[in-house]
Formats: structure tokens, C-alpha cells, sequence
């Protein structure tokens, strides 16, 4: 049993919140709306993964980084970490990117 890829997955995902906090992008402006959407993304990809296990599309694959542990037929403890990870890593480019782009107050453009 190995942690190597859950424990790069938790790295990575307190290293998005990191930079989503600290530039208000998304749990930084509204951490319940926040909370929200990435439990709605999270129940949403989760029953697809099943959806897709169900008709034998999904397999788990097996690998030296993987803990082993399965949450229910072919689905890893894993998935759902970064399925969180995936939410959270897209609110932060889209809401990221809209910042960036949007027009400030005050320009003369």
C-alpha cells in the first residue's frame, strides 16, 4: 500500500487553495457558495464514475503510488481526492482567467 499519489493529490490541492484564497478567486470570496459548488461538482462526477463503472467503461487500475483501497467496485479512495482537486482547479482558472480579462474600473480601454 502506498500514498505517494494520494499524498500528491492532497500537495497539490492545498497548493490551489492556496492561491485561491489568496487572490479571492473562489473559496478567498465566498467560502459556503464555494463549499457548495464543489459538492455539486464532486456528487455530479461521482455518478458519472459510477455511471461508467456500471457499464464497464471505468476500470481501477492497479499501480505501485495507488493505495489499494476501494471505496466500491472499481472505484479507488483516490477518485474521489481528485475529483475534489479537479473541481476546485477549474473554479480557479475560469474565475482566474474572468479577473484577468475583464476590464478594470477607472481604464481608459
Amino acid at each position: 500500500m502506498s500514498l505517494i499519489y494520494l499524498g500528491a493529490l492532497f500537495v497539490c490541492l492545498a497548493c490551489v487553495v492556496a492561491v485561491d484564497v489568496r487572490f479571492r478567486l473562489f473559496f478567498g470570496r465566498d467560502w459556503r457558495r464555494a463549499l457548495i459548488v464543489l459538492a455539486a461538482g464532486l456528487v455530479f462526477f461521482l455518478a458519472w464514475d459510477l455511471a461508467g463503472i456500471g457499464l464497464g467503461i471505468f476500470l481501477r487500475g492497479d499501480g505501485p503510488f495507488v493505495t489499494g483501497v476501494m471505496l466500491a467496485p472499481e472505484l479507488p479512495l483516490e477518485e474521489p481526492v481528485f475529483l475534489v482537486f479537479l473541481c476546485e482547479v477549474t473554479m480557479v482558472l475560469v474565475l482566474g482567467a474572468q479577473r484577468l480579462v475583464r476590464p478594470r474600473k477607472g481604464s481608459d480601454s
